[in-house]
């Protein structure tokens, strides 16, 4: 269905359905020159978000859960919607978020589209049986400045706060030994389903929640990054214990003119937690990406995150580099 927006948005914007994979680079687009103008250090590619949004799960379903804002047929924003139980509270969140182009700011399209998420994101509770309460969220970056200030204006609060560190070199890494009974080994594609539930398992618990379904684990395997050579993987026999899933996403890169590696995923389970596991895997981590011609690495960390990931990552020589937030407001 076809939304005409309210009288205060700009003349002739209309908010749309996503259409298909034909759609995806002007969403790209969208992305990208927002955080370009942002300052946020990160960039998508086509490749990565076709991957996520060709497998539609219960949770998120990209025909469901994507809006384009568009002027003349020439898309200026988009929204997305999705819902998480949120592992380490009684709150099923229905997250809402999204860009306008900067050319665009200012005139109503954020605001449409944050309506319109949230009147769809209802819509989907409706449905729901769930004894946990419902509430929206959403996401924004340092300065963003005018986000914040609409979400404040629609009744948000910040209730979370995450950080990307880097670091700025891959010089002088320590060795750092394995804990005894321990070993890494080179991970093959037949691992990935093994390292997924693993990483999965590790952070049941942590705030945020995590879509473990069989469509999820597509998007894992899909996605351009998938590239078993980066992974570090610690193995108690034919147990893994813990991981670094490393990742290169060279359109990123070229975009942003540097030679940095991420470390999308650092983990432990339960039972390998305080022996120092973890230093020993990022150390390795990081030459991994220093083999692979990288200069640096940058990861994402929950800033309240209680097993003190912050200050593992300090003492690798990670540094804050940006701020994020995540917002909530009952439903």
């Amino acid at each position: 269905m076809t939304v005409r927006p309210s009288a205060a948005a700009p003349a002739g914007l209309v908010i749309r359905p996503y259409a298909g994979e034909s759609d995806i680079p002007a969403i790209v687009g969208v992305i990208n020159a927002e955080w370009e103008h942002d300052r946020v250090p990160g960039r998508v590619a086509v490749e990565e978000k076709a991957a996520q949004y060709r497998h539609a799960s219960e949770s998120f379903d990209a025909r469901r859960d994507l809006t384009l804002a568009e002027v003349d047929g020439e898309v200026i924003g988009y929204g997305i919607r999705g819902w998480t139980d949120v592992a380490d509270s009684d709150v099923r969140e229905y997250r809402c978020d999204g860009s306008v182009v900067p050319a665009w700011r200012g005139r109503g399209i954020g605001r449409a589209l944050l309506g319109e998420n949230m009147r769809l994101a209802r819509q989907m509770a409706a449905g729901h049986e769930t004894a946990r309460g419902r509430a929206f969220g959403s996401m924004s970056h340092e300065h963003q400045d005018a986000d914040e200030a609409l979400l404040r204006s629609e009744g948000f609060e910040q209730v979370r706060f995450f950080c990307d560190m880097v670091r700025t070199d891959l010089d002088d890494v320590p060795e750092v030994p394995l804990p005894e009974g321990l070993t890494v080994r080179p991970a093959t594609a037949a691992d990935g389903r093994a390292l997924w539930e693993a990483d999965h398992e590790a952070f049941r618990d942590h705030w945020g929640g995590y879509d473990d379904s069989e469509e999820s684990f597509s998007r894992f395997a899909d996605g351009p990054e998938f590239d078993p050579g980066l992974w570090v993987v610690a193995w108690d026999g034919e147990r893994i214990a813990g991981a670094v899933i490393n990742a290169i996403y060279p359109k990123e890169n070229e975009a942003l003119g540097v030679k940095r590696g991420w470390l999308d995923s650092v983990f432990t389970l339960r039972p390998y937690r305080r022996r120092g596991l973890a230093r020993a895997l990022i150390a390795r981590a990081l030459v991994v990406l220093r083999d692979r011609g990288m200069t640096g690495a940058i990861l994402d960390v929950d800033s309240d995150n209680g097993t003190g990931a912050l200050g593992l990552y300090e003492s690798a020589g990670f540094r804050v580099a940006h701020r994020s937030s995540s917002w909530r407001k009952p439903m």
